[in-house]
């Protein structure tokens, strides 16, 4: 059964030995922050803080931080089950040919049908709405500060929520809130992302954009607020699809838009087109402070909540932290999607050592000259990728996990005369090397084996191989020899 709230999650955490609750007193400003870190860092437990000075409620903490509780949170065993539904979904297609037309239908049909079973369910009344805060007073709320030269306190985890003036049509990402006052928050949505083209969109009306913060959804809706979901797809309905079952929304109190009727905690409020304020520094995930720059503020009306709310919350930096651990699970589960449009790749690998936007390794079947070029250009222009600064294609037998196995096909299969791709467009905008902000160089490194076909003058050697018989020889005598068992490793293929 999925989750339906926050709470229910960390209820089977801690029945799985997977959450430790934290009775000592704590502070908000590093302290909490610090004590995540190390757990993390040892791959340890969700945290869950119940004496936070200053505040009533509890912290939650690193509740998303390993892929074990990530596959739980979607209920699933790994994530390989999640990747599977989601490419399920991209496979449909109108059926063809005559002779399995109507079981082709049949199978569609009913992927369709299940499909609208997960779409939103709105609600009348919700557990995010049992209690209305007499005034809006933000420091109520136990907000972290994670560094010591940040800002100020910042919401870390929020699922914000937008609206296109134009359609009607609601967008859900994660934008850090920096605290300024008892009722305004800095919104850091980036300029790439659609909640800052819509806050555009509103601006050019001369309008106020409405806006919802919701603090501590259930762990589905969570993860699809971060994850690159297509725009024109709803953010609550790949959520519904995630957990296989729909997620249900309220109208907010306040603002034309629904929010998560399981939420623990809600922000209303509105943006004035007219009113920016310097936000930062902030500790961020590059592992040093992002630049202050000017954002919308919003100004917090109204703020409704459960009974007993749980605030969740992040720490960024550098990895390992837990948005490292969610941007391996985007990789995985959004391999499928990539596929749909580059049929060729094999796998992909975003390594957290490049912050899982800055370097792509990609294994394809190569089939043409310019073939690796094709596919750099194809990965530039899908979604966030547009962001990657370093793209590696090697051959489809490469293990792209293996940075090892990456490197030796790069130093050894790539000319530089030759091999590289230049390009400029557009970067996080996070970014530091670039000088200028958005803006930056892109390189792509072909180092798949060179074919005649590829313009390549010289013979491509043969790759040294191990003789099976020789091999199986070895595996029988390393394993019958107790002085040498010990260093038995499966032969390399």
């Amino acid at each position: 059964m999925p989750f339906d709230s926050l709470g229910t999650f960390l209820d089977a955490l801690e029945q799985r030995g997977d959450l430790v609750r934290v009775r000592s007193g704590i502070s908000r400003d590093l302290e909490i922050a610090e004590v995540t870190q190390r757990v993390h860092r040892a791959d340890g437990p969700a945290l869950l803080f119940e004496n936070v000075a200053g505040s009533t409620m509890p912290v939650a903490t690193n509740v998303l931080g390993s892929v074990r509780r990530i596959a739980l949170a979607l209920g699933a065993s790994d994530l390989d089950e999640v990747a599977t539904r989601v490419e399920h979904l991209t496979r449909l297609r109108p059926p063809a040919g005559l002779a399995g037309v109507l079981r082709d239908l049949e199978g569609t049909l009913a992927t369709l049908s299940s499909v609208r079973a997960l779409a939103p369910k709105r609600v009348r009344t919700a557990p995010c709405q049992e209690v209305e805060e007499p005034d809006v007073d933000l420091g109520r709320l136990p907000i972290l500060k994670c560094w010591p030269k940040d800002g100020g306190r910042t919401i870390t985890f929020p699922v914000v929520i937008t609206s296109d003036p134009e359609t009607g049509a609601q967008h859900a990402g994660i934008y850090r809130l920096q605290q300024y006052g008892p009722s305004t928050l800095g919104l850091h949505a980036q300029i790439h992302r659609v909640g800052a083209n819509n806050y555009r969109k509103w601006a050019a009306r001369g309008e106020r954009m409405p806006v919802a913060a919701v603090i501590g959804a259930e762990p589905a809706t969570v993860f699809s607020g971060l994850a690159p979901v297509p725009e024109g797809i709803s953010n609550f309905a790949f959520a519904g699809l995630l957990r296989s079952a729909p997620v249900e929304l309220v109208r907010a109190r306040s603002v034309e838009l629904e929010v998560p009727a399981s939420a623990e905690i809600v922000l209303e409020g509105y943006v004035d087109p007219e009113e920016r304020a310097v936000e930062g520094p902030f500790g961020d995930h590059t592992g040093y402070y992002s630049a202050p720059e000017p954002f919308p503020v919003l100004h917090v009306t109204r703020i409704t909540r459960r009974e007993r709310p749980v605030y969740l919350g992040t720490v960024t930096g550098r990895p390992s932290t837990e948005d490292a651990v969610l941007g391996k699970a985007v990789e995985r589960i959004f391999l499928p999607v990539i596929r749909l449009v580059l049929p060729e790749v094999v796998d992909l690998d975003l390594p957290a050592e490049g912050l899982f936007i800055n370097v792509a390794i990609v294994a394809i079947r190569k089939s043409y000259p310019g073939h690796p070029r094709k596919v750099m250009h194809a990965l530039w222009g899908l979604g966030q990728l547009m962001f990657v600064r370093y793209v590696v294609v090697v051959d489809e037998d490469v293990n792209v996990h293996d940075l090892s196995e990456v490197l030796y096909r790069v130093g050894l299969q790539a000319d530089p005369a030759r091999d590289l791709e230049l390009v400029e467009g557009p970067v996080d905008q996070l970014s530091i090397s670039n000088a200028t902000p958005n803006y930056g160089g892109k390189i792509g490194i072909d180092a798949t084996r060179k074919r005649p076909e590829d313009g390549f003058p010289r013979p491509w050697p043969e790759e040294i191989r191990s003789d099976p018989g020789a091999s199986a020889a070895a595996d029988r005598l390393l394993r019958a020899e107790p002085a040498l068992a010990r260093w038995w490793k499966p032969p390399v293929p």
